[in-house]
């Protein structure tokens, strides 16, 4: 009877390493961003690399933004100061739409990123919510910059004289409450009745609705005042 011998198995016997593949490691500086400073609104800008791969964008790809109408005549008088960022930054074209009274933006064929498209609507979008154009412009500047926005009847349900006497703590005499906030914060504060719109990076954001959120429920100002002194202490001394 003829019994086939298994052959011994390959690399069993054998005394030579085999050699393991390297990870690839991620350098820091890939994912390095500086904190930086535009108009007194902080946030972190990635360093500008020119990389080969452009990401073009072949079909003409649109954004509608639309403008309410106590905002036409803002948009009306500051119109060029957002045309030019938007076309000569962003390499967009813009319109506005008199008939579905919408701001569009659509791409070029010389649009380096499709981003910016995204970039440019979060932009308009930031003017039509109330912010002025050179806060607004932060958002082009600096990458991790956001618009919140929250009614106050979402922290806490009110009517009639109560909600305007809240309105009243959240701005404060002259505005000084706000400004409070803003500063401490570094971010960009609209009343705009009932709702309220935050510009600013999500940390920041954060501690400013914090703030905000306080002076709906009933705290005294000194004492919000208090906790953003504390909280501002904190920060300087992390950096």
């Amino acid at each position: 009877m003829n019994t086939d011998k298994e052959e011994p198995e390959k690399h069993l016997g054998t005394t030579e390493f085999i050699q393991a593949k390297e990870k690839k490691k991620r350098h820091a500086n890939d994912e390095r961003m500086e904190v930086d400073t535009v108009n007194g609104i902080e946030g972190k800008a990635k360093p500008r690399v020119i990389s080969k791969k452009r990401r073009n964008v072949e079909g003409g790809e649109q954004r509608r933004v639309p403008v309410p109408a106590h905002r036409y005549a803002p948009l009306k008088e500051n119109w060029m100061k957002i045309f030019t960022p938007v076309v000569e930054h962003l390499q967009l074209h813009i319109r506005f739409n008199l008939k579905t009274r919408n701001v569009e933006l659509r791409t070029a064929p010389e649009t380096s990123d499709i981003a910016n498209l995204q970039k440019g609507a979060d932009f308009v979008k930031a003017f039509i919510c109330g912010f002025e154009v050179e806060d607004a412009l932060a958002l082009l500047r600096l990458d991790d910059l956001f618009v919140e926005t929250f009614e106050i009847q979402d922290v806490k349900p009110l009517k009639g004289d109560h909600l305007s006497r809240a309105i009243g703590r959240l701005a404060g005499k002259g505005g000084r409450t706000k400004y409070t906030i803003e500063n401490v914060t570094k971010t960009r504060i609209v009343l705009a009745d009932s709702k309220i719109h935050i510009l600013g990076s999500y940390q920041n954001i954060q501690i400013a609705r914090r703030a905000i959120c306080n002076l709906i429920l009933g705290s005294p100002p000194s004492k919000v005042y208090g906790q953003l002194r504390n909280i501002a202490s904190r920060i300087s001394e992390r950096l």
